[in-house]
């Protein structure tokens, strides 16, 4: 857990804001050591940790099953929650800016998470998603309630092309006056995607727009399929 920490700390957080204002996504390569990608993927059958699971053909999410963590989050996860939120709340208050829109995130994730549980949202939104082959994941948004982060993050446990087949990360964005495009994404085993969670601002003729975004995961072809979502607002259910 330290070292995954420590190597997070000392990433060019300038450039990774950069990046996520120009695409409204970035890839942070091998943030998660090995060790730590392996213990959370093999604790997924650890129902402990977990209060809810969600069986994705159900309610019609596609294909593959998910389960949220129960609060008190395990120690690497809350303090990948509080240390990426630290680094990324700069970048969400611009965005706000950019956008005109009232809202200022606090620089300390405790103190958003107190927002987030004065409108009722007070269950953790992480979760740890699992497919095999087939499975796939409907594009969507992960808002849970009036109060969101405009910012999230998914790792990746397994390695594409070894464990896996199939299963890019799936991002689409609306583009004003014109089709929506898609961008697909293999982040390897170890890396942190942070995108966004709704939409990001993009500079017009006539100032910044918003430009609305969804994600989802194309089907599997074999193998199995671990990630971990961080999501820094709280849930309501």
């Amino acid at each position: 857990m330290t070292s995954t920490i420590n190597s997070l700390r000392q990433r060019d957080w300038p450039a990774i804001a950069r990046q996520l204002q120009d695409n409204g996504y970035v890839i942070i390569p091998k943030a998660l050591a090995d060790d730590d990608c392996h213990a959370l993927s093999s604790a997924y059958d650890h129902s402990a940790h977990y209060r809810k699971t969600i069986v994705m053909a159900r309610y019609r999410f596609g294909l593959g099953e998910y389960k949220y963590f129960r609060y008190p989050l395990p120690p690497l996860l809350q303090s990948l929650r509080e240390s990426l939120y630290a680094q990324i709340a700069p970048v969400a208050n611009k965005w706000m800016e950019q956008l005109d829109i009232g809202i200022r995130y606090p620089g300390e994730h405790a103190a958003f998470l107190q927002r987030c549980r004065d409108n009722g949202q007070d269950l953790p939104a992480v979760l740890i998603l699992q497919y095999g082959a087939g499975g796939f994941n409907t594009l969507h948004q992960d808002l849970y309630g009036d109060v969101y982060f405009p910012i999230q993050a998914v790792m990746f446990l397994d390695e594409a092309g070894k464990d896996y087949t199939g299963g890019e990360f799936v991002l689409t964005e609306q583009v004003p006056r014109a089709q929506s495009r898609a961008i697909v994404l293999q982040p390897a085993k170890g890396d942190i995607l942070l995108f966004t969670t709704q939409f990001r601002p993009v500079k017009g003729s006539r100032g910044f727009y918003r430009a609305h975004m969804k994600h989802g995961v194309s089907a599997l072809r074999s193998g199995h399929r671990h990630t971990l979502g961080i999501i820094f607002h709280d849930a309501s259910s």
